[in-house]
């Protein structure tokens, strides 16, 4: 095998494990964990989380870390696969609290819409990108989704990220993370086999 298509391949296959985790929804809530590094000790943090709990994680030598990075208003397109966490609006369409661009390697990734915990009665709507309408207040977004569609509104405040390969090294004191599926052992201790961190903006999802 081509080495250089190897290394693609192995890269879109993390990629899709980091983010293929919101497929699981028939499965018991994971334990999500959004903070900060506080303190490294081998393969186990310590983190602040936004509630500001501390928190042990543990991770295996194999984890696998993505990071996000930014990205724009001007960078989401009709056919895009698109993760959107938003606050439903009375009498019109939901308002975006975050964008994921996913690669395209992660197409398809737990698709469909579903309640989100970013805050209290939020939503996530995992789905392509059908229609791009640019207003005053920002873009409106037509998703579509196998038996459904959303329209959104992303205001220009809004955080819009994409999510790239990253390693292990990047997981260091101060930096920002977003664990989705985290699970709980008797002694209170968490593991996670995936960690997405902060590169250029923290993990808004």
């Amino acid at each position: 095998m081509d080495l250089k298509f190897a290394r693609r391949a192995v890269g879109a296959a993390m990629l899709a494990a980091i983010l293929g985790a919101t497929a699981a929804l028939a499965q018991p809530a994971p334990v999500r964990v959004r903070g900060t590094i506080e303190k490294v000790d081998g393969l186990v943090l310590t983190v602040k989380s936004r509630d500001g709990a501390m928190l042990t994680v543990k991770l295996p030598d194999n984890v696998a870390v993505a990071a996000t990075t930014k990205r724009s208003l001007a960078d989401i397109k009709p056919n895009d696969f698109v993760g959107i966490a938003a606050m439903p609006q009375p009498g019109g369409p939901s308002r975006a609290l975050e964008v994921l661009i996913f690669p395209e390697a992660a197409r398809g990734t737990g698709e469909g819409h579903y309640p989100w915990d970013l805050m209290p009665q939020s939503t996530m709507t995992n789905a392509t990108v059908s229609e791009t309408v640019t207003k005053v207040d920002g873009h409106t977004l037509t998703l579509k989704y196998k038996n459904g569609e959303q329209t959104i509104i992303v205001p220009p405040e809004t955080p819009i990220v994409t999510v790239v390969p990253a390693d292990k090294s990047e997981l260091k004191p101060g930096a920002t993370i977003f664990i989705f599926a985290a699970t709980r052992a008797e002694d209170g201790s968490l593991s996670a086999a995936r960690v997405t961190i902060g590169r250029d903006i923290a993990p808004p999802m």
